[in-house]
């Protein structure tokens, strides 16, 4: 396994940043092109993988919170404009919302398991079903789904069968909880039925290629992404408006 294991976390980023500019491209310049969406599934759960494993890592988890915190609010008004359609749409807020959600929960597990592995069981049996209630009263993105998306990497990191709890974790989540709009496919005479959200499972791949390394690390990669963010969707909101 450890020889297959390809990716470090740079490669990580830009394949969910591709992924997701495909997914907002269909929702701005190609609606017609529904397999962009269907592709774009794929971008968040490599998202949420990379806050577990940034939460992990970082030295210092408040400046790790107020830094998403502060590109959540640079990035509401581009995300705004392409899914409401204006600068102010309070029943959905962008993903970086929902990621600050998530550490913060995360920080709070983090101080129970301090105390002992007990604590840290209650807390987290309180904490995860709360987390759900939190994403949709907050109207964040994928809602209480999202934020149960980074607590399956953060819970079940380096857990023994981790993997195999991620999976189901991950299945459960799109394949049966949020399914969305489905595709027919036809094998050996049958039609299979595959939710448009269910796609979201391919992700697990790149992620269980993840070789725990940085990749390159500099100011400016950890930064680019930050940007990017928010700028590929003012970029599409223009792109957009000039096309229709």
């Amino acid at each position: 396994m450890k020889k297959i294991k390809c990716l470090n976390s740079l490669h990580l980023k830009i394949i969910a940043a591709a992924f997701m500019l495909l997914d907002h491209m269909w929702s701005t310049i190609a609606p017609d092109q529904m397999w962009l969406t269907a592709a774009g599934r794929i971008a968040f759960p490599i998202f949420a993988f990379q806050i577990a494993e940034g939460f992990y890592y970082t030295k210092n988890r408040k400046k790790y919170f107020f830094r998403m915190l502060i590109f959540a609010a640079i990035s509401e008004i581009p995300f705004n404009l392409i899914a409401g359609g204006g600068m102010i749409y309070p029943i959905h807020q962008n993903v970086m919302f929902t990621f600050c959600i998530s550490i913060l929960i995360m920080m709070l597990l983090e101080k129970a398991k301090a105390k002992n592995m007990t604590v840290f069981i209650i807390a987290a049996i309180i904490t995860v079903p709360l987390s759900f209630l939190i994403g949709f009263i907050t109207f964040v993105d994928y809602f209480g789904y999202g934020i149960w998306t980074v607590l399956i990497f953060y819970l079940f990191r380096g857990v023994k069968f981790g993997q195999i709890a991620e999976l189901a974790g991950i299945v459960y989540i799109n394949w049966f909880m949020i399914g969305g709009l489905v595709y027919y496919v036809p094998l050996f005479g049958h039609q299979i039925e595959i939710p448009e959200q269910g796609f979201a499972i391919l992700a697990l791949i790149p992620i269980w290629l993840y070789n725990g390394k940085k990749g390159y690390s500099g100011k400016a990669a950890q930064y680019f992404f930050y940007i990017f963010y928010p700028a590929h969707m003012l970029i599409l909101y223009i792109l957009e408006h000039i096309m229709y």
